[in-house]
């Protein structure tokens, strides 16, 4: 899919017409907002951008939307488009990751051989990328047994419509995992649309996923297409399902086994054909035994289950995500290419990375930018590195509930880092999001 960017609909319609009658699929938005709603749940092929909106003249809005647009779907190429007048702006949008930019107004075949050049590059850099096995060796870094295990199970099952529930301690890269599995079947060229169900709340949840009309409540100011719609004909990712709200389950099943819908405010049910690739890091069999998930939702979604491993279990990856963390971080800041001692290396190795490879990623970006040396050696790690919670510490926690032992870690996480969240977050193994739901959950204010 294009995504065509433009305040204007004279230049919108323009362009739709042209790319369908190329054979390219086409979604046309007028507003940063819109754009950043669609990047957000879905990756175009190639993204046509205006440079100055109704909003500004500067086209300052234009770059930051750029970059927004950079952050959600950073291997996406983006060609610009600008007034003649506005050369500087458009080698700005360069420097901040643009492919391409072309004048207004632009002669058709000239812009049809810049967006074929793009796709035709785009395409060719990710074979490059992309190993025997099948699998994209720039986003999943590993060589162990235990990961190698994990990609000989998704080579076997991408194929089929089967859904997948992937478990794992937080940090462990259940998304990368989902994609993979999107990006090796035949639905690879339609929609990945991921959903954080443990952000979404109860009251929310129908609106979020299966759209609304206007009008169809108070705050219904405009249609909004649902996730469930978005993901029509490719695969629809459910992080943290482990945290939905059971009422919120039960319409979730309904979904699952009927494939079909009922947007808020419209009584029509709509078809979708989907596939679902479900992620958490709680035991959902404890959680069906407990009653607060539901037994007929858990087989749904379990069809096949890939288990990721925790990072200590495969240390011989970390050499290779440190050094793959560290050249992006400096390829990122323009910062020459750094490099680890061997005891730097051992150091990393021995370490017991409750937060898993999210916690790596954070101390060597962290150890990298603050020490501001060509060569990292054990000292500089040692310095920055968060010690994770003494467990021997720990209240007693015996004849408590799971939700009340949870909230004890909290707490304790909370009193030994004077309240630092990302500090919390990492002790913890969860991202700052993750941590936010739960201090809410806890009714834990800080």
């Amino acid at each position: 899919m294009i995504l065509v960017i433009d305040d204007d609909s004279a230049i919108r319609t323009s362009l739709s017409f042209m790319l369908k009658r190329a054979k390219y699929e086409v979604q046309a938005v007028a507003t940063p907002k819109e754009a950043i709603a669609v990047v957000r749940s879905v990756a175009p092929e190639l993204i046509l951008m205006d440079m100055n909106f109704s909003l500004t003249t500067s086209g300052d809005e234009g770059i930051t939307l750029l970059k927004q647009v950079k952050i959600f779907q950073p291997e996406v190429p983006v060609i610009l488009m600008t007034a003649w007048g506005s050369i500087q702006l458009a080698v700005k949008g360069m420097q901040a990751g643009a492919f391409d930019f072309i004048t207004k107004p632009w002669n058709n075949a000239a812009l049809m051989q810049r967006i074929e050049t793009a796709l035709e590059l785009n395409n060719k850099k990710k074979e490059e990328e992309t190993c025997e096995d099948g699998f994209d060796r720039s986003l999943i870094i590993g060589k162990s047994k235990a990961l190698m295990e994990v990609l000989e199970t998704i080579k076997r099952i991408c194929r089929t419509n089967a859904s997948v529930l992937i478990t794992g301690e937080s940090g462990t890269g259940k998304e990368l995992i989902a994609e993979a599995v999107h990006r090796n079947s035949p639905r690879a060229k339609k929609p990945f649309v991921k959903v954080n169900l443990g952000g979404i709340s109860q009251s929310l949840f129908e609106s979020e996923m299966f759209g609304h009309k206007k009008g169809a409540f108070t705050d219904a100011s405009s249609d909004r297409v649902g996730r469930f719609e978005l993901a029509d004909k490719g695969t629809i990712f459910l992080d943290e399902i482990g945290d939905l709200d059971l009422s919120c389950q039960v319409k979730l099943l309904r979904v699952l086994q009927e494939q079909t819908f009922e947007v808020l405010g419209d009584s029509r049910p709509r078809k979708v054909d989907i596939r679902v690739v479900s992620a958490t890091n709680a035991n959902l069999s404890q959680k069906v035994q407990e009653h607060t998930f539901r037994e007929d939702l858990f087989y749904r979604i379990n069809l096949i289950t890939v288990h990721l491993p925790a990072l200590r279990e495969r240390r011989e990856d970390i050499p290779l995500l440190a050094r793959h963390f560290a050249d992006l971080q400096c390829k990122q800041n323009g910062l020459p290419k750094v490099d680890f001692t061997p005891d730097a290396m051992e150091y990393l190795q021995r370490l017991p990375y409750p937060g898993n490879i999210r916690e790596l990623k954070n101390l060597v970006e962290r150890t990298l930018l603050v020490s501001g040396k060509d060569t990292l050696d054990a000292d500089d790690f040692k310095a920055h590195y968060i010690q994770p919670a003494e467990t021997t510490t720990s209240p007693n926690l015996s004849g408590l509930t799971l939700e009340e032992v949870e909230r004890q870690h909290i707490l304790q996480a909370l009193e030994q880092y004077d309240n630092n969240l990302t500090q919390v977050a990492i002790a913890l193994g969860l991202s700052r999001p993750a941590l936010y739901r739960r201090l809410e959950k806890h009714n834990i204010a800080i």
